[in-house]
């Protein structure tokens, strides 16, 4: 009993480091008017994500200093960290709901109805679906998923190619979209999270 507790305390103090470590993605703490403009401070205080209850909430001072390029690339980042997130969580979900491909994930390996879920995926799967996996995540990462002909926003991967009537939005709607995106990919970052910690504790959060 007593190694149990130890494990649940200090796998809530990773959660905790976590968290804060990631902070900044929800978008200042203010530093001394000495030593920053209010002009700095005010600078991202209405960008995209700065809404209620949290308003512009930076507990790290990360941009503390004004810096758009820097912003600009911790939004991008939280942005391709959020989309990752909401796949997981639709992955894990799916998953959970004993939803699978039919046949076999390899000639002579087990039937993907076999494949459990979360963790322990990673070592029912065969060593070439690894590889495969992940020679499929660095093509994405360096060929697909980058801004390459400028876009319209930080985290605009359209590239002049795949649209589904963006253009023919006006700002107003643009705006809220980009708002919805942005607030469910900070969800599905704190539910991944739960679910892969609950998992590591023993302790399910889907219902039976």
């Amino acid at each position: 009993y007593s190694q149990s507790k130890k494990k649940i305390k200090k796998m809530k103090c990773t959660v905790i480091a976590i968290l804060a470590s990631t902070a900044a993605a929800f978008s200042s703490l203010k530093a001394p008017a000495s030593k920053i403009s209010t002009t700095k401070l005010n600078a991202f205080e209405d960008a995209l994500g700065a809404q209620p209850p949290l308003g512009f909430f930076d507990p790290l001072g990360l941009v503390a200093d004004g810096n758009s390029k820097n912003f600009e690339r911790l939004r991008f980042v939280e942005l391709k960290h959020g989309r990752v997130a909401m796949l997981a969580v639709l992955g894990q979900t799916v998953c959970e709901a004993g939803i699978r491909l039919p046949g076999k994930i390899s000639f002579d390996g087990p039937a993907f109805a076999d494949i459990p879920n979360g963790f322990s995926a990673v070592s029912a799967i065969p060593s070439g679906g690894l590889i495969q996996l992940f020679g499929f995540i660095g093509f994405l990462e360096l060929f697909v998923m980058k801004d390459i002909t400028g876009g319209e926003f930080v985290g605009d991967f359209r590239n002049g190619f795949i649209d589904y009537g963006w253009d023919k939005f006006d700002e107003e709607t643009k705006l809220q979209k980009r708002a919805i995106e942005l607030n469910n990919g900070r969800a599905a970052m704190a539910g991944i999270l739960a679910l892969m910690v609950h998992e590591k504790l023993g302790v399910s959060l889907w219902p039976n």
